[in-house]
């Protein structure tokens, strides 16, 4: 594989740590000034990562060697056609969030913008440097920011939201001690962590037991990450009760990476022979990927506060990537990738929808929603889009990666993960029904101040926005004629992101062919059966 050696690779991943360190100068300066250095280093970076997924396109992998060390005894950044789409994604969805969280914050977090926006900036740091990483020691560093920085980011929210953190922290302590054991394993039988390196060395290890369990504290550490069933016990607080921007953003990224990694490890690292025939991984990430799967769509079925349901979703969108995964055939790992890439993108949409709501209404409990989409129909219209694609239905690109997971399980003669695909795409139905019900059907609308002590309850918050340096006109704020009867959109730097979104959604069904054919065809890694 001939590497074109580029500086993009860490243009994408330094942006948003050197802002991160810049911004609380320029915020200790001039407040109203941190948010456009916060925008423009996403900005940048989104731009670095669309630069380097056309470079890979035409002229293939890049990559760059820290301080001008070449590996093993340096550490390199590496982007091929995987890591590419990732870092386009991972970027994307951090501007999107990025432009909506100004409004957002200044409701949700009033004189705390600037602590936000550098923590967001290092969350950001943290989930590309994964991804562009090509070292298992520097995947852990950047693995512990993206954590700490997620932790911190949901304890500001309110209510649970500490209680919540702590938990999250807790547990993704354990997940990271089960990576860093990992680590140490195999440096201690291959005496290398460069991942191409590893690559080379590790098949003449394969009986090695210090080499098994090191894949097993790998696989139980990125699964906790991930959220899988059943350790995903951090999952639902940490998005219910995080303020709306970090829900989207924590959602769309940390767990994706999470699944990045375990696929990047399991199937380029290591060959696919060993999880699948020598060290059994997979078999057993199939049944637990099935499992949540239904549990986590009956589990959401059962809630009560949007933002909730959202959560245990999650938790059965993950099953959809890690059942790719354990069917361990080229169309199944296809399917698993391209779900990655459509949950994050449909999972931040609708957490920013239900931040919309939560911003203009106050309200977050399901049956609160009545008919607001005549007051709200472009969010509505947003949140639709999204769960349409959620469920299934064509042409958006949760129908094809679904379809990808149908076949290959079709192909692998799994009949059992068939049906439970097909039964989780059918309750995913049951659950999303339920809200688009309230959403459309006639009844008495929300109030805009919402419940008692919600985020819209009257002068206080507006106040609180206010003072926070915010300038939101009256009808931003939600206390405008507009805001009580009729139409009351969210502001249009929080719609714009909405709509951008909704779009992806239909994009990446649309032009899933060419996604397929252009950045997961050419890294399928040799071995899987096709």
């Amino acid at each position: 594989m001939t590497l074109q050696q580029s500086a993009l690779p860490i243009v994408i991943v330094a942006t948003p740590l050197v802002a991160s360190f810049l911004l609380p100068l320029v915020g200790w300066w001039r407040r109203e000034a941190a948010y456009p250095v916060f925008l423009g280093a996403l900005a940048l970076s989104a731009g670095a990562s669309v630069a380097a997924a056309q470079a890979v396109l035409a002229e293939g992998p890049l990559a760059y060697h820290l301080g001008g060390w070449a590996p093993p005894w340096g550490i390199a950044f590496l982007i091929d056609h995987l890591a590419a789409l990732l870092l386009t994604l991972l970027s994307g969805m951090g501007l999107a969030v990025g432009v909506f969280s100004k409004r957002s914050v200044l409701r949700e977090l009033p004189e705390r913008e600037v602590p936000f926006y550098t923590v967001y900036l290092l969350l950001m740091t943290g989930v590309t440097g994964m991804v562009a990483t090509a070292d298992m020691f520097n995947l852990y560093v950047f693995l512990e920011i993206a954590s700490l920085t997620s932790y911190a980011l949901v304890s500001i929210g309110s209510g649970r939201a500490v209680v919540a953190a702590f938990r999250y922290l807790v547990l993704g302590t354990v997940g990271a001690a089960f990576y860093l054991l990992a680590v140490g394993y195999l440096y201690s039988v291959a005496g290398t962590l460069n991942m191409a390196d590893l690559a080379e060395v590790l098949p003449a290890l394969y009986e090695s037991n210090a080499v098994r369990v090191g894949f097993a504290f790998f696989v139980v550490g990125m699964a906790i990450k991930m959220a899988l069933f059943p350790v995903h016990a951090w999952l639902p607080a940490a998005y219910a009760h995080a303020p709306s921007a970090v829900s989207a953003i924590v959602a769309a990224t940390t767990t994706k990476v999470a699944a990045y990694a375990l696929i990047r490890v399991t199937f380029f690292v290591f060959e696919p022979r060993f999880a699948v025939e020598l060290f059994p991984v997979t078999a057993l990430l199939g049944v637990a990927g099935a499992v949540a799967m239904v549990l986590g769509s009956v589990l959401a079925i059962a809630q009560t506060d949007l933002k909730r349901m959202l959560a245990y979703s999650s938790v059965a969108q993950v099953g959809y990537i890690v059942l790719g995964v354990g069917m361990a055939n080229a169309t199944a790992l296809t399917g698993s990738v391209l779900h990655l890439v459509n949950h994050s993108v449909m999972k931040g949409c609708l957490f920013l929808a239900a931040g919309a709501i939560l911003y203009r209404t106050g309200c977050r409990e399901i049956v609160q929603l009545r008919h607001l989409a005549r007051r709200m129909p472009w969010t509505a219209a947003v949140f639709s889009v999204a769960a349409f694609s959620m469920i299934g239905l064509p042409p958006f690109g949760g129908f094809f990666s679904k379809m990808y997971l149908i076949l290959g399980a079709i192909e692998g003669e799994q009949w059992v993960f068939l049906a439970l695909i097909l039964l989780s795409s059918v309750l995913a139905l049951a659950y999303f029904a339920n809200v688009l019900r309230y959403l459309y059907v006639p009844g008495e609308a929300p109030s805009a101040a919402g419940p008692a002590g919600g985020p819209a309850a009257g002068p206080a918050t507006t106040a609180s926005a206010a003072a926070a340096g915010g300038d939101e006109s009256a009808d931003d704020r939600g206390d405008a004629p507009a805001a009580r009867e009729g139409v009351a959109e969210a502001p249009l730097p929080m719609l714009a992101p909405l709509l951008a979104l909704a779009a992806a959604v239909l994009l990446l069904g649309l032009l899933n062919g060419p996604i397929v054919s252009g950045f997961l065809e050419p890294v399928l890694p040799q071995g899987l059966s096709r």
